[in-house]
Order: structure tokens, then sequence, then C-alpha cells
């Protein structure tokens, strides 16, 4: 089965709206987080458990399986479907922002990015056509164009030119992809600047794709400036395709992320908090190496219906992440993943129930966010 998108209902006060894709690997509800398996793992956890704490799609990353272990072992073991026994949906990001991360390490030039592997040092090269390939190789359901992600702060000149250069790529790799299984994202960047992202977004249209992401942000700039991004641009992207804010975010980016627009989202904001002690949970973040958490018999968060809510205590929680036993991670990573999963459950239940924007107050309210409110009433 080839990739489909459709909108199945828009909330009648803001831009969020329930969808559903369909791709060769299964269904996607959407809104939906993508749980980040980069190295075609979901760290600390099982594709099984993945599965059972209500992930349908996962991310992977080009750039890292391309280093290791390789895309052409990956397609020697069955695909990456197979390889790492995720029989679900996967996108895979391009590698432009893991090789834009490298700094010193990476050379912009026309035909791609020259950079040195993180790995061992040896000398390697990402462009357009080659990340396609790879993605292709590698069979996600949903892979990404090459772009270059800008640091923060780029002066407008800056953000042109790099804007022209990730345009010039997104031709290239529209022209090279062969799998029509795949479905292809294209990339909207241009910085702070919104008249750039609006050139983005008619220059990728006019070469077609199949979804559209935004990309740069959450690279840095103040949290307002990024919203106003997406509050000023997700609603000029098309209508009939899905919108993917990339590499956000927290539960409040998210809810309001929905609330202007935007369908789909990554982060690996909730493996790598579980990772530090960092956990979500409905009466706010717990920070679980603190003194006041060591005689805490209560549960983590009791209104989670996960497995480390429903087993262990706080107190019990805290001792495992202070002597860095293993369990600690995992039974921290259940949680928050599990986190993101019924956050999302929770906003397109609300948007099914016409309440989306009662929904945002409310929980940004106990979040103690205020809402920032650029463009609807």
């Amino acid at each position: 089965m080839s990739y489909q998108f459709e909108v199945l209902k828009k909330d009648g006060t803001s831009g969020a709206r329930l969808g559903r894709m369909v791709t060769p690997h299964g269904e996607v509800a959407t809104p939906v987080f993508m749980p980040v398996g980069t190295q075609g793992s979901v760290k600390g956890l099982t594709p099984e458990q993945v599965r059972t704490l209500g992930a349908e799609i996962i991310l992977g990353n080009t750039y890292h399986l391309y280093l290791r272990p390789g895309h052409t072992l990956v397609r020697e073991m069955g695909g990456l479907h197979r390889f790492m026994n995720w029989p679900y949906p996967i996108l895979t990001d391009s590698g432009g922002f893991q090789v834009f991360s490298l700094g010193a390490l990476r050379k912009v030039q026309e035909d791609g990015v020259a950079f040195q592997s993180h790995i061992d040092g040896s000398a390697c090269f990402l462009s357009p056509e080659s990340a396609i390939e790879i993605q292709e190789v590698l069979g996600a359901d949903i892979i990404m164009c090459l772009d270059e992600c800008l640091s923060y702060p780029a002066d407008f000149s800056q953000a042109e030119k790099s804007l022209a250069l990730t345009t010039r790529w997104a031709e290239r790799s529209r022209r090279v992809k062969k799998d029509d299984h795949q479905a292809l994202f294209g990339i909207v960047q241009g910085g702070m600047y919104t008249e750039l992202r609006k050139r983005a977004i008619e220059e990728l249209v006019q070469i077609g794709f199949d979804g559209y992401a935004l990309g740069g942000l959450s690279v840095g700039e103040p949290k307002e400036t990024m919203m106003e991004i997406v509050s000023e641009i997700a609603l000029l992207l098309p209508a009939d395709r899905p919108r993917y804010l990339m590499g956000v975010g927290t539960p409040e980016d998210i809810v309001e992320g929905v609330y202007y627009g935007i369908d789909m989202f990554d982060c690996v904001l909730p493996t790598r908090g579980a990772r530090n002690g960092m956990l979500f949970t409905n009466d706010g973040k717990v920070v679980i190496k603190n003194a006041r958490y060591r005689d805490d018999g209560g549960p983590l968060d009791g209104a989670c219906d996960c497995y480390t809510c429903r087993n262990y205590s706080r107190a019990y929680l805290r001792h495992l992440f202070m002597a860095k036993e293993i369990l600690a991670l995992v039974l921290n990573t259940i949680h928050n993943v599990r986190f993101y999963m019924g956050l999302m459950e929770r906003i397109r239940n609300a948007v099914a129930g016409g309440r989306y924007g009662e929904f945002r107050e409310s929980f940004l309210k106990a979040a103690r966010v205020m809402p920032q409110d650029h463009g609807f009433d």
C-alpha cells in the first residue's frame, strides 16, 4: 500500500485538526508524536514496549545509520523494519541537523556536505542524492530531503543564501527519488525571517512533496520567537498534506503547535530526560534525584496508567537513579514515553470533541504557561 493522508476533522476555533496517514507499514493517527530511535533503537525500550506505550510511528536517522552499521548492511538484513523488529511506520530524518551540529567538522558546498565521522574521524560526504539513496535502502515509510540547518542567530543575507541552497537540494532530492511507496517531505527553512519562510513554502509547493516540515527551529532562539514563526507559517502549508514541526519539543510546545495546525512532532526530550532523571507528570516536571522524594511512597504520577506508575514509588525510582541502576533508566523512559503518548491521545480526543481551545487553555494553565495567541480568537 502506498502513502496517503487525509484530514478527518478541523477544530472550529484554531488550526488544530485530526488526520490519518496510511503507509505500507500501517496507519498513523495525527496529531502524532514520534519517539526518536536515532540508531534503530528507542533508547531504554524494546520495540514491543514502544508499541505497547502507544507509539504508531518512530523516527530513525540517516546520518547515524549511514555511519553505523551502514545502510547496505541494513538492506542485507532485510531493511530497517526487520533489522530492528519494528513492523510499523518509520520516518527517517535526512541527517541535515546532525551534520549541522558537527560544527568545524563539516563543510557545506553546492554538491552537499563534507564532514568527518564523529565515530572515527573518517572523511564522509552526504549529498541530496545520496541522502535519498540511503533512505530508500533503509526502507523508511517517510523520508526527508537533505537541508541546511542554520545556526542561531543568522542575519537575513545568510538565511537567504542558505534557503536558496536548501531549495536547490530539494529539487535534486525530488528528481532522484525512485520508490513510489515512500513519502518524501520537503523542509521549510529561512531562519527567523517570515518573508523567507513564505518564500520557501512557495518554492517547495511548486516542486511538490507528500508532506512539509518546518526545520531550523528550536536551535537556540527564544521560545516566543519559535512559536511566532509556527503561528505565522504553519497554516500557509498545504492543507491536504501533513505538517511536521521538526525537533519539537516540550509538552507545552506540542499543545501550542497543534493549536496552530501542526500534525507531527519528534524530540529526544522524553527519552533523554528520562536518562537524566527529568520526568514529566500531570503535576509538572519531577527531578527524581531531589532529596524530597527519598521517602515519598506515592506513585510518580497518580493520573498515569504506565507500568512504572502502577508499580513503583517515587522513593524507589529515586533510589535506582541515585544508585545508577540500569532499571532506573528503563522505568523512567517507560513513563516519559507513555506520558507523551497519553498527551497525544488527549489532544486527539479534544479535537474530536470540538473542545481543543478549552483543552489548550487548561493544559497551559496547569503548566503555568501563558498561551501565545498569534492569529486566533
